[in-house]
């Protein structure tokens, strides 16, 4: 396939890098295709940012059929850009595709796409300490259909947004609250995928978190809502005696890319390391019993979020006196640093863009 390139004519002003929030703002450019069963995925194209044109019966809005990534860019102090396992991403996205009846794309041909998009963008990409350009690919059902099947078109788009800090805490440890009242997803279903419904059967659960003063919500198996599964944005891990622990992806967990990387870099260091179903009964028996030194999740978004707080009902555990873990610092400095090429990448995990 032949990538076009048509360029905006004026350009937007560039943010202020030390006062990014989080999806906010947006580039120039985005990248664009689309898929006929006639022709396959077919026209792709780099073109300016613009609203799509879509019709009220487009079956997106009305059955979800959409999937999405998220990954980021970075800026090296020697001004060069590159991506952490973006490879990765491409293949969970076709690993979604697969399960929500989406023709797959072809991965190598999508970063190849992306690269040349973040070329296009390059000034949009910041410097400045702990900032990044997230970037969102996306598949949706743009069929104007209202019967119940799979969708026959589709479109593919990527864009990106100059970003700051995830958490306003920045950092720094935050608070969780365990719900039994929701339930996110079950083994069978998708909760293994990046798809929209996933993040719409969280929202409601996460604004009473919010209103009680709680950053996110760790959600328990939706069977016997005994086992914990992950949290609203990450992945959750927790060091217990010593040993790195977090649940085992059973079909209802999103296979993270910065857990997967979590977990190589510990067996790398040599840490004890499980995959396991891990109860919430046992997280509060184990701190109860002094053997549970750091909870933190892993996520694109914050990479590694500690967390000094988890509730559930009246049973509250209160970790590391408001004071990072150095397991979780020493994970959050050893990938920043590797993302942003202060560090070598024994891991082969880096892709450059330029």
């Amino acid at each position: 396939m032949q990538l076009t390139n048509t360029p905006r004519t004026h350009l937007k002003p560039k943010p202020d890098e030390n006062k990014l929030g989080f999806g906010t703002i947006f580039t120039d450019h985005m990248f664009n295709m689309d898929y006929h069963p006639e022709k396959g995925w077919h026209n792709p194209r780099i073109e300016p940012y613009a609203p799509f044109v879509l019709e009220p019966s487009t079956m997106i809005f009305h059955y979800g059929q959409g999937i999405f990534e998220g990954l980021k860019a970075y800026r090296t102090p020697a001004g060069k850009i590159q991506l952490f396992r973006p490879r990765d991403n491409f293949k969970r996205l076709n690993y979604s595709a697969r399960k929500l009846c989406i023709p797959e794309i072809d991965e190598a041909f999508a970063l190849k796409a992306l690269k040349e998009l973040l070329r296009i963008e390059k000034d949009w990409i910041p410097g400045a300490d702990g900032t990044s350009l997230y970037i969102r690919p996306t598949i949706v059902a743009t069929d104007p259909y209202l019967g119940v099947r799979a969708a026959h078109t589709y479109r593919f788009f990527i864009i990106l947004s100059p970003v700051g800090a995830y958490y306003p805490e920045g950092f720094n440890p935050v608070k969780i609250l365990v719900t039994r009242e929701h339930v996110r997803a079950v083994r069978g279903g998708i909760g293994d995928t990046k798809t929209m419904g996933n993040y719409a059967a969280s929202l409601l659960a996460g604004e009473k978190a919010h209103r009680a003063g709680y950053t996110q919500v760790l959600w328990l198996d939706g069977v016997e809502q005994k086992y914990v599964e992950e949290v609203g944005s990450m992945n959750i891990l927790f060091i217990i005696n010593g040993e790195l622990v977090t649940p085992e992806l059973n079909g209802s967990i999103l296979p993270g890319i910065t857990r997967d990387s979590v977990l190589m870099l510990a067996r790398r260091w040599g840490m004890r390391v499980s995959e396991r179903r891990v109860g919430i009964d046992e997280v509060f028996q184990a701190h109860e019993a002094g053997t549970l030194s750091e909870i933190f999740g892993s996520g694109t978004a914050a990479v590694i979020s500690p967390v000094g707080e988890l509730r559930l009902e009246e049973r509250l555990i209160r970790i590391g006196q408001g004071q990072v873990g150095p397991v979780a610092k020493r994970l959050f400095n050893t990938i920043m640093d590797i993302q942003y090429g202060r560090a070598e990448d024994p891991m082969g995990w880096i892709e450059p863009v330029q």
